[in-house]
């Protein structure tokens, strides 16, 4: 007993010598384990610059120069010739109607591309919770972050501008994939999830005599 407590005594003196206490305030410099992190080459906001005339870090907007709206907007801002498919299209890049409500199918065409590209962000950033098949079935669900399955009637119904609403913006746990997925693979993610649905309930009706013949039935 006396050799432990000598043991566990020295080993709190160790710890309490070598870190200190915890919250004690200290004049001493403190340790710069990376000093290129604690002090990075770089231009602070409001701060001093001699490259520039009037001497500041900040830089004003040019003269005579007004935003111009945004993506949404594009035809009541922009010159007839400016051209783009994408920049101004409400559907593409929100799922949503003019009218506010969501687009029912994707607006874009299905392709074999597109559906590849779907194929590997839901891997990526779906799968996890969603399970492989889109049945909920994830890795996080012995860990009880439960997700909905794709197969719900619910979902096989809705809008494909309400899933893509939901990749968008996060529902519940679930956050939002804006800053990591573009609208396009948003769009692509759907198109597997479809793909996915229509494997789990298919109709017989849909397949000609020779693949009916191949699965049996």
């Amino acid at each position: 007993m006396r050799i432990f407590l000598l043991i566990f005594t020295f080993i709190v003196f160790a710890v309490v010598s070598i870190l200190g206490f915890r919250g004690s305030l200290s004049k001493n410099t403190p340790i710069e384990v990376f000093p290129d992190m604690d002090r990075q080459a770089k231009y602070k906001p409001q701060a001093e610059n001699g490259f520039f005339e009037d001497g500041r870090n900040d830089r004003p907007l040019p003269a005579q120069t007004i935003a111009r709206g945004n993506y949404l907007n594009q035809q009541a801002v922009f010159s007839p010739e400016f051209a783009d498919s994408k920049l101004g299209d409400m559907a593409y890049n929100l799922g949503k109607n003019p009218d506010g409500s969501f687009v029912k199918k994707i607006p874009i065409e299905a392709t074999n591309e597109l559906m590849k590209i779907g194929e590997e962000r839901y891997s990526i950033f779906c799968a996890a919770c969603h399970g492989a098949a889109g049945d909920g079935n994830g890795v996080t669900k012995p860990y009880g972050v439960l997700a909905a399955t794709y197969h719900d009637n619910r979902l096989r119904s809705v809008e494909d501008g309400y899933i893509f609403d939901v990749i968008t913006n996060g529902k519940g746990l679930m956050y939002g994939l804006k800053d990591r997925l573009s609208p396009r693979e948003r769009w692509a993610a759907i198109l597997y999830v479809r793909a996915l649905q229509q494997s789990q309930n298919a109709s017989v009706e849909v397949l000609n005599p020779a693949q009916r013949i191949e699965l049996g039935f």
